[in-house]
């Protein structure tokens, strides 16, 4: 029997968190090894496990894994949330690449002199609202169903909704205008598997504060 996923990331969020929220979605038990020191970042990068020499890695199934979109398409794949034909998945993969886009803003935000970040915030919001979340709220309109494809869970159902929860985290009411979005969000997060992994104590990370960014700081040596 294959032993659990093991996840090699730092302690926080980062580019690992869209391979948490897949994998607990799929009920697929994982173990994290973390990243806490320039040591252990080498030590994965002179054994041969990180083929670009960064991380995330997912060791699963035999494999070490690296590249963000590369770990999320194969377990999605595996799990039976990567659509039923090639263009269900065009489709998935089209919606993804747009909530990547929405990602990366997320993932620079908390790395902002503190001096920028008001200003950032209020450009974040701006992107969300006027131009993925209306998107997305069309794309549900225009077909009526429960999930962006298929009328089927999808990996990219969970992807949206991680990133709700970030939106929401940043201004509670952008969502108020996009109540298909809303429910979308209500709907995911009553899914067993997703509310288990919303509860206190899952492996579900919290915002990045300035404690855990000066530990990668740490393991990347940046002064």
């Amino acid at each position: 029997m294959a032993g659990k996923p093991k996840l090699h990331y730092f302690n926080g969020r980062g580019r690992m968190e869209c391979i948490r929220w897949l994998l607990a979605a799929a009920g697929v038990e994982f173990e994290e090894k973390f990243i806490k020191t320039p040591e252990d970042l080498e030590k994965l990068t002179n054994d041969g496990s990180l083929m670009f020499q960064q991380v995330p890695m997912v060791e699963m199934d035999g494999m070490k894994l690296v590249q963000t979109r590369a770990i999320l398409n194969y377990v999605a794949s595996k799990h039976n949330l990567y659509g039923r034909d090639m263009k269900e998945r065009a489709l998935i993969e089209v919606y993804s690449e747009g909530m990547a886009d929405l990602n990366e803003m997320f993932i620079f935000y908390p790395r902002l002199p503190p001096d920028q970040k008001d200003a950032e915030a209020i450009w974040i919001k701006d992107k969300a609202t006027n131009r993925y979340f209306p998107a997305f709220e069309k794309v549900l309109k225009s077909h009526g169903q429960d999930y962006l494809v298929g009328n089927r869970l999808s990996r990219a159902d969970i992807r949206l909704v991680e990133l709700l929860y970030y939106v929401e985290e940043l201004d509670p009411s952008l969502l108020a205008s996009f109540p298909l979005l809303k429910a979308l969000k209500t709907r995911i997060s009553n899914l067993p598997t997703i509310k288990k992994f919303l509860q206190p104590g899952s492996p579900r990370k919290p915002p990045p504060d300035e404690k855990s960014l000066e530990k990668t700081k740490k393991v990347y040596n940046i002064k």
